[in-house]
C-alpha cells in the first residue's frame, strides 16, 4: 500500500509536469508546527509550548490546461515538506517547573523530523471566475489531500553516550541529578538538548488490546497522514504572490512521539532482550526514563504510558512566496482539468 501510495504522488509530480501549458507554479514556505499527541503538560487540545520550525515546497498547476483556463475553481497540488515535532514533559512552562508540571514524574520526551510528499486537491475562492488572478489581487482557497511521511522519533536520555552511566537520575524534590536517587553529594544538571535515542530501536510499549505476554514489536517509521487547510494569497504581480496558509495534518498512527498504549513490563523486556540483561536495563530506562511510571507490571495505576484510541496529528502555520515559471507546450497527457 505505501508502495502504491509513493508510485501516485510521484506520478502527479513528475508525469503530470510534462503536459500542454503555459505555466508551472512554485511556492516556498516557512512557518512553525504545533504537535497533538499523547505528551503535554497544559490542559487544553493546544501545547502552546510545542512549537517547532517546518517548510515546503509546492508546485501548482503542473495539470494539462488544454482549454487555457485563466483561473480554475478546481486544482492540483503536489507539496514536499519538513516538520519538526516534539515535546518535552519536563520544561517549564506557564510559570511552572518541576514538581508543579502535571506531567513530570512521567518525564517523556521526543523530537520527530518528518519528511513527507503529499497531494492535494484545492479549491479556489475568487470573486471573478474571468478575471486573471493578478488583477482581483486577494483570494482565498481551501485544499484537502493525501501524504506519505517519514519520521523517527528520538529522544534526549542521556548526558553523553547511550550508558546507563550518563542517565539522567530524577528525584522526590523535582530535581534531575547525574546518580540515583539517595545517593550523597548527587549533582543537579539539566538535560543536554541532545537527542541521541532512537526510539524506535527499542521497544518501550505492550498492547492493552494483545493482553501482556504479546510479542512486542518495534515501529515502522513510514506514516499515512491527511493533511487539509486554507490559506489567503495575495498577487504581487503576475509571477508573483504571497500567502498565509493553516494546515492541519490528521495522521493514521500513534506512534509519532512513541507514546501511545501501556508501559511494557519487565517480563515482556526481558523476553524481548533474552540474553543481555544490559540491554534489558537500558529498555526499562527507554521506556520509563523518571522511573516513577511503572513498577514493570500491569495495573491501574503503574501502566497507562498514552492513549491508543487518540491519533497524532500537527499543525502548520506559514508565510509562503511563490512564483510562476513560464513553461512551452509539451506533449498531450492524459491528467487534465
Amino acid at each position: 500500500m505505501i508502495r502504491t501510495l509513493t508510485l501516485l504522488s510521484l506520478s502527479c509530480l513528475l508525469v503530470a509536469p510534462l503536459s500542454a501549458q503555459r505555466t508551472m507554479e512554485v511556492g516556498v514556505s516557512s512557518g512553525v508546527t504545533h504537535y497533538y499527541g499523547d505528551l503535554g503538560n497544559v490542559d487544553g487540545p493546544v501545547q502552546w509550548n510545542s512549537m517547532r520550525p517546518g517548510m515546503a515546497i509546492t508546485v501548482r498547476d503542473f495539470l494539462n490546461n488544454k482549454k487555457r483556463y485563466v483561473t480554475r475553481a478546481l486544482n492540483v497540488e503536489g507539496r514536499f515538506s519538513w516538520h519538526r515535532i516534539g515535546y518535552n514533559e519536563v520544561d517549564p512552562v506557564m510559570d511552572m517547573e518541576g514538581l508543579e508540571l502535571k506531567h513530570w514524574k512521567r518525564g517523556l520526551n521526543f523530537r520527530n523530523d518528518l519528511f513527507g510528499l503529499s497531494t492535494h486537491l484545492v479549491l479556489n475562492a475568487y470573486r471573478e471566475p474571468y478575471q486573471p488572478l493578478f488583477k482581483q489581487k486577494f483570494f482565498a482557497y481551501f485544499y484537502i489531500g493525501v501524504g506519505l511521511f517519514y519520521g523517527r522519533p528520538k529522544a534526549d536520555l542521556f548526558h553523553g553516550g547511550q550508558d546507563l552511566a550518563n542517565a539522567y537520575y530524577y528525584w522526590e524534590d523535582g530535581t534531575i541529578r547525574d546518580a540515583p536517587r539517595g545517593t550523597p553529594d548527587a549533582h543537579i544538571i539539566e538535560q543536554d538538548g541532545t537527542y541521541e535515542t532512537d526510539l524506535y530501536s527499542w521497544v518501550t510499549e505492550g498492547s492493552t488490546a494483545g493482553g501482556e505476554g504479546s510479542t512486542l514489536e518495534r515501529t515502522s517509521p513510514w506514516h499515512i497522514g491527511i493533511p487539509m487547510g486554507m490559506g489567503l494569497r495575495y498577487m504581487v504581480t503576475r509571477k508573483i504572490s504571497v500567502g498565509m496558509e493553516f494546515s492541519y495534518y490528521a495522521f493514521f498512527t500513534d506512534k509519532l512521539d512513541d507514546v501511545s498504549d501501556r508501559y511494557a513490563t519487565y517480563d515482556e523486556i526481558a523476553e524481548t532482550y533474552p540474553s543481555d540483561p544490559e540491554q534489558q536495563m537500558i529498555a526499562r530506562y527507554v521506556s520509563d526514563p523518571t522511573g516513577f511510571g511503572s513498577d514493570g507490571t500491569t495495573g491501574y495505576r503503574t501502566s497507562k504510558r498514552g492513549n491508543p484510541e487518540l491519533p497524532d496529528a500537527l499543525s502548520y502555520l506559514n508565510l509562503e512566496i511563490s512564483y510562476k515559471f513560464k513553461r512551452r507546450p509539451g506533449r498531450r497527457s492524459f491528467v487534465s482539468l
